[in-house]
């Protein structure tokens, strides 16, 4: 990691390339070094410089009304007022490459790399969407993060990588490195790895620079993002990748597991075509209605009862994409009493625009991705950005539980919303307010199945793991 304001050696490691950065030691998302194999084993790197030239020949402007120029050999993007974000978008097109770069940015003006970036005019009328690397200059600096624009929202936050976080400079130069291999997608920032993405959507795409939308008076004030140096490997790429980094690997395969993940310890609770390893909460079997499997979704349409998993889990990280329809309700319940149906601990799904039970409670507590009736789902990542950060009905979204004794952990869409301690007074002081207050040792539980709820409304879930930790 380099000193703060050490730009100097920027040229340096440039011209050295992933032969330099593959003999240093890299930081992982918990300080400790990852050392490579010698440099002298890694053939000279075939870089090509795409840096936009003046006249912006082989580029094209699209989105908001942002003004690009190149001037000293870097790339200015200048805001302009308006809503939209504005994008200098390549002709060329690339599926597998490394890419390298520096970018600067005014601390009022977010940015960001498209990498495999999508336009058609049969998706929102040709607005520029999907992978992008994030320029954030924000007191949240999770620049490097994998953003999946105008689509899905965080594919890989920062919100578990202080090591990326406090690298990042505000208003000053970083350097970027982006390798998009495959299926996987890695970040890094200022030589610290970032992100590490699975996912299958886009294959080939643009790369394009950003100049974020903003409010009017500050765009008024002509903030500037700029960008110098930008190259690509696209010969054979991935003889040029960096080794493993030791970051936690963010899968997003539909119901199936990377090889990096099942090393991890992520096993599937539900193999995407069959009832196997569930079974209704009352019966042995799986309910015969109210649950449907087609197409690589398991749904509640009502009628059927709770389901769940016909093993117990004690400490855990589960993970569940979950779509909901307009109005609907459902849960994800652990730490279930025994010999109950399904009392015990919620992370609450629930349209909160449409849904009455989002105005019960207290304080929010019934709403999406809250401890149910006991603790409200705030932006604890973000917090100088209040609210959550939700998909509509009808789109995908991401439930995070981490259970490790009696930490608790929910997470929405890369964002930690909840956090408690089961053994606090806090914790007591709420269920002693809550509906719960009259059963014994409420949530205390060491371990139970993890139990879909069936609350008479349309949800679908897929892609549901878990790695007992």
């Amino acid at each position: 990691m380099m000193a703060p304001g050490d730009e100097r050696n920027l040229p340096l490691r440039r011209a050295l390339g992933p032969c330099a950065l593959a003999a240093a030691a890299l930081l992982t998302a918990t300080g400790a070094p990852v050392l490579s194999s010698p440099a002298a084993t890694t053939p000279r790197a075939p870089w090509r410089d795409i840096t936009p030239k003046p006249g912006l020949a082989g580029y094209h402007s699209t989105g908001g009304n942002a003004v690009y120029e190149v001037v000293g050999g870097e790339l200015v993007g200048r805001a302009t007022p308006g809503k939209t974000n504005s994008w200098l978008v390549s002709d060329a097109t690339y599926g597998d490459y490394i890419m390298e770069f520096d970018a600067k940015t005014d601390p009022l003006l977010n940015s960001g790399m498209m990498v495999r970036g999508q336009s058609r005019p049969d998706y929102r009328n040709g607005v520029v969407h999907g992978y992008q690397a994030e320029i954030d200059p924000s007191p949240r600096a999770w620049s490097g993060g994998m953003y999946d624009e105008q689509r899905r929202q965080w594919l890989y936050s920062l919100g578990r990588n202080e090591a990326a976080r406090r690298t990042f400079r505000s208003g000053d130069w970083n350097h970027y490195r982006i390798e998009a291999i495959g299926n996987r997608l890695r970040t890094w920032i200022n030589g610290v790895p970032a992100t590490d993405t699975v996912d299958d959507t886009d294959a080939r795409g643009f790369i394009a620079f950003q100049v974020h939308a903003i409010p009017d008076e500050q765009a008024r004030k002509g903030p500037e993002a700029r960008f110098r140096a930008v190259r690509i490997i696209t010969d054979n790429p991935a003889r040029y990748a960096l080794p493993e980094t030791g970051l936690p690997q963010e899968g997003w395969l539909t119901n199936r597991l990377s090889a990096r993940e099942q090393r991890a310890g992520w096993s599937l609770l539900w193999d995407g075509t069959s009832d196997r390893g569930w079974r209704s909460v009352t019966a042995a079997g799986f309910p015969a209605k109210g649950w449907g499997i087609a197409d690589g979704v398991l749904s509640t349409t009502g009628g059927g009862g709770d389901i769940r998993t016909a093993a117990p889990y004690r400490d855990f990280e589960l993970s569940v994409d979950f779509r909901l329809t307009r109005g609907a309700n459902s849960g994800i319940k652990y730490r279930v009493a025994p010999g109950t149906r399904s009392l015990g601990l919620e992370y609450q799904l629930l349209d909160d625009d449409r849904h009455p039970d989002a105005k019960m409670g207290r304080d929010g507590n019934r709403t999406l991705a809250s401890l149910y009736d006991l603790i409200p789902a705030r932006n604890l990542s973000d917090p100088a950005s209040p609210g959550k950060r939700t998909n509509p009905p009808g789109e995908w979204n991401r439930a995070v539980i981490v259970v490790r004794g009696n930490h608790v952990e929910h997470w929405l869409n890369g964002f930690k919303v909840v956090e408690y301690d089961r053994a606090s007074p806090a914790f007591r002081a709420a269920v002693a307010a809550s509906k719960f207050a009259g059963e014994q040792g409420f949530g205390t539980w060491p371990q139970s199945p993890i139990v879909l709820q069936d609350h008479g409304d349309r949800v679908d879930f897929r892609s549901i793991k878990l790695r007992k930790l």
